[in-house]
């Protein structure tokens, strides 16, 4: 089944899978094959080393999504019927939108961004990167924009962060530690006023940093966002188990990514969220016929190398075991998540780093069943 078909009727498709698998170009593959088809698409990357910018043909891409021009692709011989739009996630600047988008007032919002504490907390916290990429996706889909919003996640398990965050920072909002910072009372005020104010003290005689301060000013703020947050965080978890979003597991052959994509599929499942799909990416495929190679014919060729023949048909059969290990990390796939068919893009001739690439890709992805085979039949051996 191709992509197009597993997107039938959805708007947001979820990449995620360990890292080097390919994801990155996935994404990029699949939102330019539904531009292509018609749609009006916006592909979302958070991975730091700017591979999407540079498999859509582009220097730079940056925290709003940019329109890639036709003319990239037409090039080679696609043209997009919709529109392809492409970004980059900054996380800090995303977090620092959605507090402007909360925060009561301007005051409020300019006191937040210049507290200290904020800044760091806003760079640092673990899963704040998590939170402001559901954040932004959850921006893209409510403007309207788009028909179809293409995520790229972050590689390994990390990607599971995706889908906790919302609940992690609602708990976090709603919970008693904060609630105590914020306006402490009783035996909590006291403490915070006796033996938090000693160490503060010492600190700030040392460092000259009133930490004491910057942390009661902090939370103080803070309190004007918290319903926002919370509301948000509840948004966004309604938005990640919505039956228009798909999640396709995106995995190679390897052994290690092979349980990275079942342990992710247990988790999805776990979660209650919604599974589209597998796609297996850099298999080396058998070919149906291997006809035995003629090691002296093969030397007559190499004009009288033997060695040469000899390490050439070694290594075809070192290609041809590694095709076997593959076949046999394709049937546990397809066993352990629960999909007959998966999606299968094998090991190219040539690397995947521009648009070249990117539309072979793109092909395997968009195949139909009977077109997948001719292509796969090509990479065999």
């Amino acid at each position: 089944m191709s992509v197009a078909k597993r997107m039938a009727g959805k708007r947001i498709c979820i990449c995620t899978g360990s890292g080097g698998v390919g994801k990155t170009t996935t994404a990029a593959a699949i939102a330019v094959g539904l531009a292509a088809r018609g749609q009006r698409v916006a592909v979302l990357t958070i991975d730091p080393a700017r591979r999407l910018a540079s498999s859509l043909g582009l220097k730079e891409l940056d925290n709003e999504p940019r329109r890639v021009e036709p003319a990239h692709f037409a090039g080679h011989g696609l043209q997009l019927q919709g529109e392809l739009w492409a970004m980059m996630l900054d996380a800090k600047r995303t977090f620092d939108e959605l507090i402007e988008l909360l925060a009561p007032n301007a005051a409020t919002h300019e006191a937040i961004l210049a507290n200290r504490i904020y800044q760091e907390l806003s760079s640092a916290v673990a899963g704040s990167q998590e939170f402001s990429a559901m954040a932004k996706l959850y921006e893209l889909d409510a403007s309207g924009r788009f028909d179809a919003i293409v995520l790229d996640t972050p590689p390994s398990r990390n990607a599971l962060d995706f889908l906790d965050a919302p609940h992690r920072l609602t708990g976090f909002l709603e919970g008693r530690a904060l609630k105590v910072l914020i306006a402490p009372t009783g035996v909590a005020a006291a403490i915070a006023a006796r033996g938090s104010g000693l160490v503060f003290s010492a600190l700030r005689g040392v460092t000259g940093v009133d930490l004491l301060a910057d942390l009661s000013a902090f939370f103080r703020v803070l309190s004007g966002v918290i319903d926002g947050f919370a509301e948000r965080a509840n948004a966004v978890a309604r938005l990640l188990g919505d039956p228009a979003t798909t999640f396709l597991i995106v995995t190679s052959p390897e052994p290690t990514p092979v349980e990275e994509a079942i342990f992710f599929r247990r988790r999805l499942e776990e979660a209650g969220m919604p599974f589209g799909g597998l796609v297996v990416n850099r298999l080396r495929v058998l070919a149906r016929t291997r006809p035995a190679i003629d090691e002296s014919a093969l030397a007559a060729d190499f004009g009288g190398d033997a060695a040469l023949a000899a390490r050439s048909v070694q290594a075809l059969q070192d290609l041809r075991a590694l095709a076997r290990r593959d076949a046999a990390s394709l049937r546990r796939l397809a066993a352990e998540l629960d999909d007959e068919h998966p999606i299968l893009v094998p090991q190219l001739d040539r690397d995947v780093s521009d648009v070249a690439g990117l539309l072979a890709v793109e092909r395997h992805l968009f195949a139909t069943p009977r077109e997948r085979s001719a292509l796969l039949a090509e990479q065999a051996f």
